[in-house]
């Protein structure tokens, strides 16, 4: 799936039924969770949190904005914290399944909407920025609401949509797409903020002063503080003491979890801590935390130990939580602290089921699950396989110059695995839709046009899908191919099986495409997708039949 995250700030954190009819836009659209809403009373401000699909944020982003601009008189306010509209800033955020690339579009296309709709000035910040010095937030804020007028007079700072037109009741409001924020906090067995504090110094990216021998810090010619700085981009941090749970933490905010991942930093934390006499006890996540962040810290430690990190996401979380302490001051519930977690899908979902009750369900008169669904099984089976074989090979005696390979090949059959097991349900939910365009009414012209439109549209669909699945199945087949030269010979029968649950799927994915083909009407469609379905078989007979001759050279009778 999917996943985006919106994060708007509307200069009204006072009137609660304000704030309310903001936040009901969002609960009102579709395909969109609404996760937080934090007002404060001193900066009158609110910071709003939902994630959803890309579309669905971006329609709940834009009523939220014209809403705020509604009820917003920006004439009236005043608060502690600097702005410069109604919504002040509304970034989008890379979750699952999308790229920052797809983010800054989002941007783009929400900020010519609410220029041109609203009137509203809009300047793009941080990846979406047109202009190097507009992607640094602060900038544009210079001067804020109130010298948005005299602003908008110089050319340098045109919005980037919209007129130059000052708004007096709405202001401007600035949209970008920036890197996930988490909020983390390292626990220490001390009381002392100095301590805690000495530490995030070295740790952070900005660091701290340069001292001489007497410790007074020292300057440059400008009478500037000469900096050396921290060990980790893309980090803040501060030493503080927490009343709560009677200890010091490092307070840290990651602005970009891929530059620096929070599992290095709480280990550099721990030497730094040694240094001083003290002890990191854990650590704890503020809100929410991607999901590949956690991943990422799982596969580390496991790597750490020797260990293969080609493992199920569920123990690469539990490997993470322990490692890192999650629970040390708190419990850790992964459902409610990972934030694609959130949005999970509540549908009846095939892959929750057992073996024995999805084999039931596929048993029955029902025509879906069918060929479809078992063509992506197999192929999930496929990769399991072949994690395993990899995992099988990791730290055994005779296989060591093949460690590095067999573990990447362990990480990418976890991926292909869990990306088949979507393609499960995916195929049923694909065919369930072309039911219910055939069950549409075709009484009138109208409705019998809409009706073939939509079969059209539904049988395309559910034709992707399976062809989706054959293009996997032939990642599954090189992936045997990988772990049957590469993997632990005592293992090579279950890498020849990897090979065949592939070809089945990629077979039985086959059938599906070549039997909804006849169905279309678009032909350039279905000449493009049968031309590269063959063209994907004749692919998979090949690597499967190079599979089997490897495995049978080994196998013995």
């Amino acid at each position: 799936m999917k996943l985006v995250e919106c994060v708007p700030n509307f200069s009204e954190g006072r009137d609660l039924e304000r704030i309310k009819s903001i936040t009901r836009e969002i609960e009102s659209t579709s395909e969109v969770k609404l996760l937080d809403v934090d007002p404060g009373e001193t900066t009158n401000r609110t910071v709003v949190t939902f994630i959803g699909t890309p579309e669905g944020v971006k329609e709940a982003a834009f009523k939220a904005i014209r809403k705020a601009a509604e009820v917003i008189d920006m004439k009236q306010h005043k608060g502690a914290h600097s702005r410069i509209g109604a919504t002040d800033v509304c970034p989008f955020v890379p979750i699952a399944g999308v790229t920052m690339k797809d983010c800054v579009r989002l941007a783009h296309e929400l900020g010519k909407k609410v220029a041109e709709e609203l009137k509203i000035p809009v300047y793009l910040y941080e990846e979406a920025a047109q202009r190097p010095e507009r992607k640094n937030l602060s900038n544009i804020r210079v001067g804020e609401y109130e010298g948005l007028p005299e602003k908008l007079k110089d050319p340098n700072w045109a919005p980037d949509y919209g007129d130059p037109v000052f708004n007096p009741q709405a202001g401007a409001t600035v949209i970008g797409a920036r890197e996930f924020l988490i909020a983390y906090n390292i626990n220490l067995n001390t009381k002392d903020q100095k301590l805690a504090h000495q530490i995030a110094l070295k740790l952070r990216e900005r660091g701290y002063a340069k001292r001489d021998k007497q410790g007074k810090i020292i300057r440059d010619e400008n009478g500037k503080v000469i900096n050396i700085p921290g060990k980790f981009k893309a980090v803040k941090a501060v030493g503080w003491y927490i009343e709560d749970y009677g200890i010091a933490q490092i307070s840290i905010n990651f602005n970009n979890y891929k530059i620096s991942p929070p599992h290095l930093v709480f280990d550099e934390a721990i030497k730094e801590a040694e240094k001083i006499g003290l002890r990191v006890t854990g650590s704890e996540i503020v809100g929410l935390i991607p999901k590949e962040a956690i991943l990422m810290a799982g596969r580390y430690y496991l790597e750490k130990q020797g260990k293969s990190p080609g493992v199920p996401e569920e123990e690469l979380i539990k490997i993470a939580v322990r490692s890192l302490g999650l629970e040390d001051v708190s419990p850790f519930d992964p459902k409610k602290k990972i934030i694609e977690y959130q949005f999970e899908e509540t549908e009846y979902s095939l892959v929750k089921l057992n073996l024995r009750e999805f084999a039931n369900e596929l048993s029955i008169d029902s025509p879906a699950p069918g060929g479809g669904s078992t063509a992506a099984l197999c192929g999930a089976l496929s990769a399991s396989l072949s994690s395993m074989v990899s995992n099988l090979t990791v730290g055994k005696k005779g296989y060591e110059k093949v460690q590095n390979t067999v573990k990447k090949l362990a990480v990418e059959a976890q991926y292909l695995k869990d990306e088949f097991l979507k393609y499960v349900d995916l195929d049923t939910s694909a065919f369930n839709r072309v039911m219910e365009a055939f069950r549409l009414p075709k009484k009138t012209d109208e409705q019998k046009k809409e009706r073939e439109e939509a079969i059209e549209f539904a049988t395309k669909e559910a034709t992707l899908v399976p062809y989706d699945v054959m293009e996997k199945s032939l990642e599954a087949l090189k992936l045997a191919k990988k772990v049957a030269l590469n993997g632990n010979k005592n293992s090579i029968s279950d890498a020849g099986v990897a090979g065949l649950t592939a070809m089945a799927a990629l077979n039985g994915a086959y059938y599906n495409v070549t039997i909804n083909l006849p169905n279309i009407k678009d032909h350039a469609f279905k000449s493009e997708v049968k031309r590269k379905a063959i063209r994907l078989k004749t692919s998979g007979i090949k690597l499967n039949n190079e599979i089997t001759e490897i495995v049978e050279k080994e196998i013995k009778f």
